[in-house]
């Protein structure tokens, strides 16, 4: 049996960060996936000094103690951002990846023994500012109440016309070809649209006289797992959903999809046997 966790949403929050350390070191998994959001809210959040950045004295110190206790049973890690983690912050994640730590796998793929790991971080408007980690959806539509990609501002400079006219769903049809994908685990930050995993607390809520839509995950995921039916797809983004849906996973087709969102001040852990996806659990610690 094979012992992977998952976690997102973390938000730099550092005691579910200790949580996530100490469980990594007493059950030793064979993997360990970030799903983004990692970082403490806002953009200025740097210590003193460059060097001294969340990811450095986080994330990076944290992981490089653990690879020291545990040596040869260090798990492989994967991590992506979300739309509230400045992406200015990607390369000190690449220099991670570069000492062994990680692997950083925003629009990439990687074999991990027998599966397939894919990484994909954006997720469809949303009503925040920074928009580093957002695209339109399978449209450029905008729900009431979302600031559109154009709009809003971005830690490190992006073309216009790929700010206007690029998809999620373009995204996923270009990371993944013609691949089977049987096997394959996808890192997703947004949830898929109208699921278990996608319900937010907007109910009543309206502007200019149009309700608020209570369900803000991507109709491209959505469509992308219904047709192509990865194994499994792991999602965090919509942290109240498991709370108002009281469910935590959900099975679409062939595909299991888990969330480890949570808005509670516990670290939520999806523990999972990819050769078993079935029998995953989810613990609140």
């Amino acid at each position: 049996m094979s012992l992977w966790f998952f976690v997102s949403d973390l938000h730099g929050n550092l005691s579910r960060y200790q949580k996530l350390f100490q469980l990594i070191l007493v059950e030793k998994p064979d993997v360990v996936l970030l799903g983004g959001d990692l970082l403490p809210a806002g953009f200025n959040y740097n210590l003193e000094t460059p060097e001294q950045s969340f990811i450095h004295s986080v994330l990076q110190d944290g992981f490089e103690t653990l690879k020291g206790e545990l040596n040869s049973a260090y798990p492989q890690v994967f991590i992506i951002l979300g739309n509230d983690d400045p992406r200015i912050e990607e390369t000190e994640l690449m220099d991670g990846e570069t000492s062994g730590l990680w692997n950083y796998m925003h629009f990439r793929m990687m074999t991990c023994g027998d599966f397939t790991i894919y990484g994909y971080a954006c997720v469809p408007p949303t009503p925040f500012a920074l928009k580093d980690w957002e695209r339109y959806d399978v449209s450029r539509f905008v729900d009431p109440g979302c600031i559109p990609p154009e709009e809003g501002w971005r830690s490190i400079p992006v073309a216009a016309n790929e700010i206007r006219y690029a998809t999620i769903q373009s995204d996923l049809d270009l990371l993944t070809d013609e691949n089977d994908l049987s096997t394959a685990i996808f890192l997703f930050h947004a949830p898929p649209h109208r699921t278990l995993l996608d319900r937010v607390a907007d109910d009543g809520k309206m502007i200019d006289n149009a309700p608020l839509d209570v369900y803000a995950g991507s109709i491209a995921i959505r469509r992308f797992i219904e047709k192509r039916q990865p194994l499994i797809t792991l999602h965090g983004h919509i942290h109240e959903s498991s709370r108002l849906t009281g469910s935590w996973c959900e099975k679409i087709g062939r595909t299991w999809a888990y969330s480890a969102a949570y808005d509670g001040d516990e670290l939520a852990l999806v523990r999972f046997d990819p050769a078993r996806p079935d029998e995953a659990t989810r613990s609140l610690i």
